[in-house]
Protein backbone atom coordinates (compact mmCIF):
# COMPACT_ATOMS: atom_id res chain seq x y z
CA UNK A 1 0.00 0.00 0.00
CA UNK A 2 1.32 3.46 -0.88
CA UNK A 3 0.04 7.00 -0.84
CA UNK A 4 0.52 9.25 -3.91
CA UNK A 5 -0.15 12.93 -4.44
CA UNK A 6 -2.46 13.91 -7.37
CA UNK A 7 -0.84 13.80 -10.80
CA UNK A 8 0.66 17.22 -11.65
CA UNK A 9 0.17 17.19 -15.42
CA UNK A 10 -0.30 20.05 -17.92
CA UNK A 11 -4.04 20.18 -17.31
CA UNK A 12 -3.86 20.27 -13.53
CA UNK A 13 -4.89 23.28 -11.50
CA UNK A 14 -2.29 25.57 -9.93
CA UNK A 15 1.32 26.39 -10.75
CA UNK A 16 3.76 23.74 -11.89
CA UNK A 17 6.72 22.93 -9.64
CA UNK A 18 9.76 25.00 -10.49
CA UNK A 19 12.52 23.22 -12.40
CA UNK A 20 10.30 20.37 -13.58
CA UNK A 21 8.46 19.55 -16.76
CA UNK A 22 4.72 19.32 -16.93
CA UNK A 23 4.80 15.56 -16.39
CA UNK A 24 6.28 15.76 -12.91
CA UNK A 25 4.94 13.24 -10.39
CA UNK A 26 5.69 13.88 -6.72
CA UNK A 27 7.65 11.32 -4.72
CA UNK A 28 5.29 8.58 -3.50
CA UNK A 29 4.72 8.25 0.22
CA UNK A 30 4.66 4.71 1.52
CA UNK A 31 3.08 3.66 4.77
CA UNK A 32 6.27 4.08 6.78
CA UNK A 33 6.82 7.61 5.48
CA UNK A 34 3.24 8.56 6.28
CA UNK A 35 3.47 7.23 9.84
CA UNK A 36 6.90 8.77 10.35
CA UNK A 37 5.81 12.20 9.20
CA UNK A 38 2.54 12.19 11.07
CA UNK A 39 3.26 10.28 14.27
CA UNK A 40 7.05 10.48 14.83
CA UNK A 41 7.43 6.80 13.94
CA UNK A 42 7.05 3.53 15.76
CA UNK A 43 10.66 3.61 16.96
CA UNK A 44 10.17 6.69 19.10
CA UNK A 45 6.93 5.24 20.43
CA UNK A 46 8.86 2.11 21.43
CA UNK A 47 11.52 4.26 23.08
CA UNK A 48 8.88 6.23 24.96
CA UNK A 49 7.35 2.98 26.18
CA UNK A 50 10.73 1.67 27.31
CA UNK A 51 11.50 4.90 29.14
CA UNK A 52 8.06 4.82 30.70
CA UNK A 53 8.98 1.55 32.41
CA UNK A 54 10.31 1.88 35.95
CA UNK A 55 9.08 5.44 36.22
CA UNK A 56 11.40 6.98 33.63
CA UNK A 57 8.53 8.80 31.96
CA UNK A 58 5.42 7.44 33.61
CA UNK A 59 4.28 5.72 36.77
CA UNK A 60 2.55 2.97 34.80
CA UNK A 61 5.21 0.55 33.48
CA UNK A 62 4.62 -1.01 30.10
CA UNK A 63 6.91 -2.77 27.66
CA UNK A 64 4.45 -4.00 25.07
CA UNK A 65 6.47 -2.57 22.19
CA UNK A 66 9.85 -3.82 23.41
CA UNK A 67 11.49 -6.45 21.17
CA UNK A 68 11.97 -8.49 24.34
CA UNK A 69 8.32 -8.36 25.42
CA UNK A 70 6.76 -11.82 25.97
CA UNK A 71 5.31 -13.25 22.76
CA UNK A 72 2.68 -15.96 22.24
CA UNK A 73 3.77 -19.50 21.47
CA UNK A 74 2.64 -21.55 18.48
CA UNK A 75 1.15 -24.13 20.85
CA UNK A 76 1.19 -24.77 24.60
CA UNK A 77 4.77 -25.01 25.88
CA UNK A 78 6.08 -27.49 28.42
CA UNK A 79 9.19 -25.40 29.17
CA UNK A 80 9.58 -21.70 29.88
CA UNK A 81 13.37 -21.55 30.18
CA UNK A 82 16.44 -23.43 28.95
CA UNK A 83 19.67 -24.10 30.85
CA UNK A 84 22.36 -25.28 28.45
CA UNK A 85 25.29 -26.93 30.26
CA UNK A 86 27.91 -26.56 27.55
CA UNK A 87 30.79 -29.02 27.91
CA UNK A 88 33.31 -27.19 25.76
CA UNK A 89 35.79 -29.39 23.90
CA UNK A 90 33.83 -32.63 23.51
CA UNK A 91 33.41 -35.09 26.40
CA UNK A 92 34.16 -38.72 25.66
CA UNK A 93 30.90 -40.66 25.35
CA UNK A 94 32.65 -44.00 25.96
CA UNK A 95 34.07 -42.71 29.26
CA UNK A 96 30.90 -41.09 30.60
CA UNK A 97 27.51 -42.59 29.64
CA UNK A 98 27.97 -44.94 26.64
CA UNK A 99 29.30 -48.17 28.11
CA UNK A 100 31.08 -50.42 25.58
CA UNK A 101 32.40 -53.74 26.94
CA UNK A 102 34.10 -54.45 23.58
CA UNK A 103 36.67 -51.78 24.39
CA UNK A 104 37.74 -53.81 27.41
CA UNK A 105 37.92 -57.04 25.41
CA UNK A 106 40.01 -55.56 22.60
CA UNK A 107 42.01 -53.02 24.58
CA UNK A 108 45.41 -52.52 22.95
CA UNK A 109 44.40 -53.98 19.58
CA UNK A 110 44.72 -52.12 16.29
CA UNK A 111 41.37 -50.41 15.54
CA UNK A 112 41.68 -51.21 11.85
CA UNK A 113 41.67 -54.93 12.66
CA UNK A 114 38.46 -54.92 14.70
CA UNK A 115 36.52 -51.74 13.92
CA UNK A 116 37.25 -51.67 10.21
CA UNK A 117 37.72 -48.61 8.04
CA UNK A 118 38.31 -45.44 10.02
CA UNK A 119 37.46 -41.91 8.99
CA UNK A 120 40.28 -39.35 9.01
CA UNK A 121 40.81 -37.87 12.46
CA UNK A 122 41.63 -34.29 13.36
CA UNK A 123 45.32 -35.01 14.02
CA UNK A 124 45.70 -38.35 12.21
CA UNK A 125 47.55 -39.91 15.14
CA UNK A 126 45.62 -43.16 15.53
CA UNK A 127 46.70 -45.42 18.36
CA UNK A 128 45.30 -48.65 19.76
CA UNK A 129 41.82 -49.46 21.05
CA UNK A 130 41.59 -47.72 24.44
CA UNK A 131 39.35 -49.08 27.18
CA UNK A 132 37.77 -46.63 29.58
CA UNK A 133 39.88 -46.03 32.70
CA UNK A 134 36.66 -45.72 34.73
CA UNK A 135 34.29 -48.43 35.90
CA UNK A 136 30.70 -48.31 34.66
CA UNK A 137 27.70 -49.27 36.80
CA UNK A 138 23.94 -49.23 36.36
CA UNK A 139 22.04 -46.71 38.46
CA UNK A 140 18.48 -45.85 39.36
CA UNK A 141 15.27 -47.59 38.39
CA UNK A 142 16.10 -46.90 34.75
CA UNK A 143 19.32 -48.91 35.04
CA UNK A 144 21.27 -46.29 33.09
CA UNK A 145 25.00 -46.86 32.68
CA UNK A 146 27.12 -44.14 34.31
CA UNK A 147 30.88 -44.17 34.73
CA UNK A 148 32.66 -43.55 38.00
CA UNK A 149 33.33 -40.01 36.81
CA UNK A 150 29.82 -38.96 37.89
CA UNK A 151 29.00 -40.25 41.40
CA UNK A 152 26.65 -37.32 42.12
CA UNK A 153 24.92 -37.26 38.75
CA UNK A 154 24.33 -41.01 39.07
CA UNK A 155 21.95 -40.26 41.96
CA UNK A 156 19.60 -38.25 39.69
CA UNK A 157 19.94 -40.42 36.59
CA UNK A 158 16.22 -41.26 36.59
CA UNK A 159 15.50 -37.59 35.86
CA UNK A 160 17.66 -37.63 32.72
CA UNK A 161 16.92 -38.65 29.16
CA UNK A 162 19.97 -39.76 27.16
CA UNK A 163 20.42 -39.33 23.41
CA UNK A 164 23.32 -41.65 22.58
CA UNK A 165 23.28 -41.25 18.79
CA UNK A 166 23.89 -37.55 18.31
CA UNK A 167 26.05 -36.55 15.33
CA UNK A 168 27.68 -33.39 14.05
CA UNK A 169 28.64 -32.25 10.56
CA UNK A 170 32.01 -30.93 11.72
CA UNK A 171 35.06 -32.37 13.48
CA UNK A 172 36.91 -29.10 14.16
CA UNK A 173 36.07 -27.08 17.26
CA UNK A 174 35.25 -23.70 15.74
CA UNK A 175 32.97 -24.97 12.99
CA UNK A 176 31.39 -27.54 15.32
CA UNK A 177 30.75 -24.86 17.94
CA UNK A 178 29.01 -22.63 15.43
CA UNK A 179 26.98 -25.63 14.27
CA UNK A 180 25.99 -26.59 17.82
CA UNK A 181 25.04 -23.04 18.77
CA UNK A 182 23.57 -21.68 15.54
CA UNK A 183 22.69 -24.66 13.34
CA UNK A 184 25.27 -23.56 10.77
CA UNK A 185 29.02 -24.18 10.62
CA UNK A 186 29.78 -20.65 9.42
CA UNK A 187 30.31 -17.57 11.52
CA UNK A 188 27.63 -14.92 11.93
CA UNK A 189 24.36 -16.84 12.35
CA UNK A 190 22.03 -16.28 15.33
CA UNK A 191 22.63 -18.47 18.36
CA UNK A 192 19.85 -20.72 19.62
CA UNK A 193 19.53 -18.45 22.65
CA UNK A 194 18.95 -15.49 20.33
CA UNK A 195 16.27 -17.46 18.45
CA UNK A 196 14.52 -18.20 21.75
CA UNK A 197 14.45 -14.51 22.60
CA UNK A 198 13.23 -13.58 19.12
CA UNK A 199 10.45 -16.15 19.26
CA UNK A 200 9.40 -15.77 22.88
CA UNK A 201 10.79 -12.59 24.41
CA UNK A 202 11.56 -12.64 28.12
CA UNK A 203 9.53 -12.48 31.31
CA UNK A 204 11.94 -10.11 33.07
CA UNK A 205 12.55 -6.73 31.43
CA UNK A 206 15.29 -5.92 33.97
CA UNK A 207 17.57 -8.71 32.74
CA UNK A 208 18.62 -9.89 29.27
CA UNK A 209 16.63 -12.71 27.74
CA UNK A 210 19.82 -14.64 26.89
CA UNK A 211 22.56 -14.87 29.54
CA UNK A 212 25.90 -16.67 29.23
CA UNK A 213 27.52 -17.52 32.57
CA UNK A 214 31.20 -17.57 31.65
CA UNK A 215 33.18 -19.82 33.94
CA UNK A 216 36.44 -18.59 32.45
CA UNK A 217 36.56 -20.10 28.96
CA UNK A 218 35.02 -18.62 25.82
CA UNK A 219 34.81 -21.51 23.32
CA UNK A 220 36.64 -21.63 19.98
CA UNK A 221 34.62 -19.44 17.65
CA UNK A 222 34.46 -16.71 20.27
CA UNK A 223 31.49 -14.55 21.18
CA UNK A 224 29.85 -15.25 17.81
CA UNK A 225 28.69 -18.51 19.40
CA UNK A 226 26.34 -16.34 21.46
CA UNK A 227 25.59 -13.64 18.87
CA UNK A 228 22.34 -12.50 17.30
CA UNK A 229 23.57 -12.74 13.70
CA UNK A 230 21.02 -11.16 11.37
CA UNK A 231 18.46 -10.86 14.19
CA UNK A 232 18.29 -7.50 15.98
CA UNK A 233 21.09 -7.16 18.51
CA UNK A 234 18.63 -7.05 21.43
CA UNK A 235 18.59 -10.85 21.21
CA UNK A 236 22.32 -11.48 21.55
CA UNK A 237 23.75 -13.20 24.62
CA UNK A 238 24.96 -11.11 27.54
CA UNK A 239 28.07 -12.60 29.11
CA UNK A 240 28.15 -12.65 32.92
CA UNK A 241 31.11 -13.64 35.08
CA UNK A 242 30.03 -15.62 38.16
CA UNK A 243 32.13 -13.42 40.43
CA UNK A 244 31.55 -10.28 42.49
CA UNK A 245 31.37 -8.04 39.40
CA UNK A 246 29.62 -10.13 36.75
CA UNK A 247 29.43 -7.37 34.14
CA UNK A 248 31.94 -4.60 33.58
CA UNK A 249 30.73 -0.99 33.62
CA UNK A 250 27.22 -1.75 34.85
CA UNK A 251 27.65 -0.14 38.25
CA UNK A 252 26.63 3.57 38.29
CA UNK A 253 29.60 5.76 37.41
CA UNK A 254 28.02 9.15 38.09
CA UNK A 255 28.20 11.00 41.42
CA UNK A 256 24.42 10.89 41.84
CA UNK A 257 21.40 9.20 40.33
CA UNK A 258 20.01 12.59 39.31
CA UNK A 259 23.19 13.34 37.37
CA UNK A 260 23.04 9.99 35.62
CA UNK A 261 19.35 10.43 34.82
CA UNK A 262 20.10 13.83 33.32
CA UNK A 263 22.70 12.32 31.00
CA UNK A 264 20.36 9.48 30.04
CA UNK A 265 17.57 11.95 29.26
CA UNK A 266 19.89 13.82 26.91
CA UNK A 267 20.86 10.58 25.20
CA UNK A 268 17.17 9.71 24.94
CA UNK A 269 16.40 12.97 23.16
CA UNK A 270 19.25 12.42 20.70
CA UNK A 271 18.14 8.85 20.11
CA UNK A 272 14.59 9.99 19.37
CA UNK A 273 15.83 12.39 16.71
CA UNK A 274 18.12 9.76 15.23
CA UNK A 275 15.30 7.23 15.11
CA UNK A 276 13.19 9.61 13.06
CA UNK A 277 16.04 10.38 10.68
CA UNK A 278 16.91 6.68 10.26
CA UNK A 279 13.32 5.71 9.49
CA UNK A 280 13.26 3.46 12.55
CA UNK A 281 16.34 1.36 11.92
CA UNK A 282 15.75 -1.90 13.87
CA UNK A 283 19.40 -2.07 14.90
CA UNK A 284 19.12 1.37 16.48
CA UNK A 285 15.94 0.37 18.23
CA UNK A 286 17.73 -2.74 19.55
CA UNK A 287 20.63 -0.59 20.72
CA UNK A 288 18.22 1.62 22.64
CA UNK A 289 16.63 -1.46 24.19
CA UNK A 290 20.06 -2.76 25.22
CA UNK A 291 20.96 0.64 26.65
CA UNK A 292 17.85 0.83 28.78
CA UNK A 293 18.21 -2.79 29.91
CA UNK A 294 21.76 -2.04 31.01
CA UNK A 295 20.45 0.89 33.05
CA UNK A 296 17.91 -1.32 34.81
CA UNK A 297 20.58 -4.00 35.35
CA UNK A 298 22.43 -1.63 37.68
CA UNK A 299 20.04 -2.75 40.39
CA UNK A 300 18.85 -6.15 39.11
CA UNK A 301 22.29 -7.74 38.57
CA UNK A 302 23.71 -7.02 42.06
CA UNK A 303 20.50 -8.43 43.54
CA UNK A 304 20.78 -11.52 41.31
CA UNK A 305 24.40 -12.27 42.22
CA UNK A 306 24.06 -11.61 45.95
CA UNK A 307 23.75 -15.12 47.35
CA UNK A 308 23.32 -14.06 50.96
CA UNK A 309 19.68 -15.13 50.84
CA UNK A 310 20.70 -18.68 49.91
CA UNK A 311 21.15 -21.03 52.86
CA UNK A 312 24.55 -22.42 53.75
CA UNK A 313 23.16 -25.89 53.08
CA UNK A 314 22.13 -24.92 49.54
CA UNK A 315 25.52 -23.42 48.76
CA UNK A 316 27.25 -26.48 50.18
CA UNK A 317 25.10 -28.79 48.02
CA UNK A 318 26.24 -26.89 44.91
CA UNK A 319 29.87 -27.48 45.88
CA UNK A 320 30.71 -23.92 46.80
CA UNK A 321 32.68 -25.15 49.82
CA UNK A 322 34.61 -27.72 47.79
CA UNK A 323 38.36 -27.98 48.13
CA UNK A 324 38.56 -27.85 44.32
CA UNK A 325 38.29 -24.24 43.13
CA UNK A 326 36.65 -25.07 39.80
CA UNK A 327 33.86 -26.94 41.58
CA UNK A 328 33.19 -23.74 43.53
CA UNK A 329 33.11 -21.70 40.31
CA UNK A 330 30.79 -24.04 38.43
CA UNK A 331 28.65 -24.48 41.55
CA UNK A 332 28.09 -20.73 41.67
CA UNK A 333 27.23 -20.75 37.95
CA UNK A 334 24.62 -23.48 38.47
CA UNK A 335 23.10 -21.67 41.43
CA UNK A 336 22.96 -18.43 39.42
CA UNK A 337 21.30 -20.36 36.60
CA UNK A 338 18.51 -21.43 38.97
CA UNK A 339 18.13 -17.83 40.16
CA UNK A 340 17.95 -16.57 36.57
CA UNK A 341 15.21 -19.10 35.80
CA UNK A 342 13.31 -17.90 38.85
CA UNK A 343 13.51 -14.37 37.44
CA UNK A 344 12.08 -15.31 34.06
CA UNK A 345 15.23 -15.28 31.93
CA UNK A 346 14.56 -17.33 28.81
CA UNK A 347 17.92 -18.95 27.93
CA UNK A 348 20.96 -19.49 30.16
CA UNK A 349 24.20 -21.07 28.96
CA UNK A 350 27.06 -22.14 31.22
CA UNK A 351 30.65 -22.45 29.99
CA UNK A 352 33.41 -24.39 31.73
CA UNK A 353 36.02 -22.97 34.12
CA UNK A 354 39.65 -22.70 33.09
CA UNK A 355 42.43 -24.80 34.56
CA UNK A 356 41.27 -28.35 33.79
CA UNK A 357 43.71 -28.92 30.96
CA UNK A 358 42.39 -27.99 27.53
CA UNK A 359 38.67 -27.95 28.37
CA UNK A 360 37.21 -31.45 27.65
CA UNK A 361 39.60 -31.69 24.70
CA UNK A 362 41.89 -34.44 25.96
CA UNK A 363 44.11 -35.34 23.03
CA UNK A 364 46.51 -36.62 25.66
CA UNK A 365 46.31 -37.37 29.38
CA UNK A 366 42.65 -38.38 29.22
CA UNK A 367 42.66 -39.65 32.79
CA UNK A 368 43.73 -36.37 34.39
CA UNK A 369 41.71 -34.07 32.13
CA UNK A 370 38.37 -35.89 32.38
CA UNK A 371 38.84 -36.42 36.13
CA UNK A 372 39.24 -32.67 36.67
CA UNK A 373 36.36 -31.75 34.36
CA UNK A 374 33.96 -34.17 36.03
CA UNK A 375 35.07 -33.08 39.49
CA UNK A 376 34.21 -29.56 38.35
CA UNK A 377 30.69 -30.21 37.07
CA UNK A 378 29.35 -33.40 38.68
CA UNK A 379 28.27 -32.14 42.09
CA UNK A 380 26.94 -28.73 40.89
CA UNK A 381 24.82 -30.27 38.10
CA UNK A 382 23.30 -32.88 40.42
CA UNK A 383 22.54 -30.08 42.90
CA UNK A 384 20.93 -28.03 40.12
CA UNK A 385 18.63 -30.91 39.13
CA UNK A 386 17.63 -31.50 42.76
CA UNK A 387 17.19 -27.80 43.47
CA UNK A 388 14.99 -27.28 40.41
CA UNK A 389 12.87 -30.20 41.62
CA UNK A 390 12.73 -28.81 45.16
CA UNK A 391 11.59 -25.38 43.97
CA UNK A 392 9.09 -26.82 41.48
CA UNK A 393 11.00 -25.41 38.51
CA UNK A 394 12.22 -28.58 36.81
CA UNK A 395 8.87 -29.19 35.12
CA UNK A 396 9.13 -25.83 33.35
CA UNK A 397 12.92 -25.73 32.82
CA UNK A 398 14.66 -27.65 30.04
CA UNK A 399 18.20 -28.67 31.03
CA UNK A 400 20.53 -29.75 28.21
CA UNK A 401 24.03 -31.21 28.68
CA UNK A 402 26.64 -31.85 25.98
CA UNK A 403 29.54 -30.70 23.83
CA UNK A 404 30.13 -30.05 20.15
CA UNK A 405 31.12 -33.67 19.43
CA UNK A 406 32.48 -36.78 21.16
CA UNK A 407 35.78 -38.68 21.23
CA UNK A 408 37.20 -41.71 19.43
CA UNK A 409 37.13 -45.19 21.04
CA UNK A 410 40.77 -45.61 20.07
CA UNK A 411 43.69 -43.63 21.41
CA UNK A 412 45.30 -40.58 19.97
CA UNK A 413 48.91 -41.42 20.61
CA UNK A 414 48.87 -43.53 23.76
CA UNK A 415 46.61 -41.88 26.36
CA UNK A 416 44.26 -39.42 24.67
CA UNK A 417 41.25 -39.45 22.36
CA UNK A 418 40.68 -37.47 19.14
CA UNK A 419 37.51 -35.71 17.95
CA UNK A 420 34.58 -37.91 16.92
CA UNK A 421 31.48 -36.32 15.30
CA UNK A 422 29.99 -39.64 14.15
CA UNK A 423 28.25 -40.66 17.36
CA UNK A 424 28.19 -39.11 20.83
CA UNK A 425 25.96 -38.60 23.87
CA UNK A 426 23.91 -35.68 25.10
CA UNK A 427 21.21 -35.67 27.75
CA UNK A 428 18.17 -33.58 28.61
CA UNK A 429 15.99 -33.22 31.70
CA UNK A 430 12.83 -31.40 32.83
CA UNK A 431 10.66 -29.13 30.70
CA UNK A 432 8.54 -31.81 29.03
CA UNK A 433 11.29 -34.44 28.73
CA UNK A 434 10.41 -38.07 29.47
CA UNK A 435 12.65 -39.04 32.40
CA UNK A 436 14.71 -42.18 32.66
CA UNK A 437 14.91 -43.11 28.99
CA UNK A 438 17.79 -43.71 26.60
CA UNK A 439 17.41 -43.12 22.86
CA UNK A 440 19.68 -44.23 20.03
CA UNK A 441 22.75 -46.41 19.93
CA UNK A 442 26.30 -46.31 18.66
CA UNK A 443 28.07 -49.40 17.35
CA UNK A 444 29.86 -51.86 19.64
CA UNK A 445 32.80 -49.48 19.87
CA UNK A 446 30.94 -46.23 20.54
CA UNK A 447 32.29 -44.93 17.24
CA UNK A 448 29.34 -44.39 14.88
CA UNK A 449 25.62 -43.88 15.48
CA UNK A 450 23.82 -46.94 14.11
CA UNK A 451 20.30 -46.66 15.58
CA UNK A 452 18.06 -43.59 15.60
CA UNK A 453 20.78 -41.32 14.28
CA UNK A 454 20.10 -37.70 15.25
CA UNK A 455 21.61 -34.40 14.13
CA UNK A 456 22.09 -31.08 15.89
CA UNK A 457 19.15 -29.77 13.82
CA UNK A 458 16.96 -32.38 15.52
CA UNK A 459 18.15 -31.22 18.94
CA UNK A 460 17.27 -27.62 18.05
CA UNK A 461 13.87 -28.59 16.68
CA UNK A 462 13.10 -30.48 19.89
CA UNK A 463 14.24 -27.63 22.13
CA UNK A 464 12.07 -25.13 20.25
CA UNK A 465 9.12 -27.54 20.35
CA UNK A 466 9.32 -27.90 24.13
CA UNK A 467 9.34 -24.10 24.38
CA UNK A 468 6.14 -23.95 22.34
CA UNK A 469 7.66 -23.05 18.98
CA UNK A 470 7.36 -24.88 15.67
CA UNK A 471 10.87 -24.78 14.23
CA UNK A 472 9.50 -24.58 10.67
CA UNK A 473 7.48 -21.47 11.54
CA UNK A 474 10.15 -19.68 13.62
CA UNK A 475 11.59 -17.67 10.74
CA UNK A 476 13.22 -14.33 10.05
CA UNK A 477 13.33 -12.77 6.58
CA UNK A 478 16.94 -12.14 5.60
CA UNK A 479 18.75 -11.94 2.28
CA UNK A 480 15.64 -12.82 0.34
CA UNK A 481 14.60 -15.94 2.22
CA UNK A 482 12.93 -17.00 5.45
CA UNK A 483 15.79 -18.12 7.67
CA UNK A 484 15.39 -20.45 10.63
CA UNK A 485 17.56 -22.09 13.29
CA UNK A 486 17.17 -25.53 11.69
CA UNK A 487 17.68 -24.26 8.12
CA UNK A 488 15.78 -26.77 5.93
CA UNK A 489 16.39 -29.68 8.31
CA UNK A 490 15.27 -30.92 11.69
CA UNK A 491 12.88 -33.47 13.11
CA UNK A 492 11.64 -33.92 16.64
CA UNK A 493 13.32 -36.45 18.89
CA UNK A 494 9.92 -37.87 19.73
CA UNK A 495 11.29 -40.63 21.97
CA UNK A 496 12.38 -38.14 24.66
CA UNK A 497 9.23 -36.00 24.64
CA UNK A 498 6.82 -36.82 27.46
Amino acid sequence: MSFRMPFQGSNSQGPKPRGHCGRFVSRPHNRRDMLRNTACGFGSLALASILASNGHASEEPTSSTSPMAPKPTHFPATAKSVIFLYMDGGPSQVDTFDYKPMLEKFDGKSPGEVIGKLAPTQFDNVGKILRSPWEFKRHGESGAWVSGLFPHLATVVDDLSFVKSMTSNFSEHTFANYFLHTGNGLQGRPSMGAWMGYGLGTENENLPGFVVLNGGLIPPGGLDCFGSGFLPSAYQGSVFLPQTQPIANVAPSEPSSAHQRSKLDLIREMDERTLIQSQQDPELEAAIENFETAYRMQTSVPELTDLSDETAETQRLYGMESDFKNTQIFGRQCLLARRLVQRGVRFIELTCPDGNGDRWDQHSNLLDGHNKNCLTVDQPIAALINDLKRTGLLDSTLVVWGGEFGRTPFAQGTNGRDHNPFGFTMWMAGGGIKPGVSVGETDDWGYRAVENRFEIHDLHATMLHLMGLDHTRSTFRFSGRDMRLTDVHGKLIQEVIA
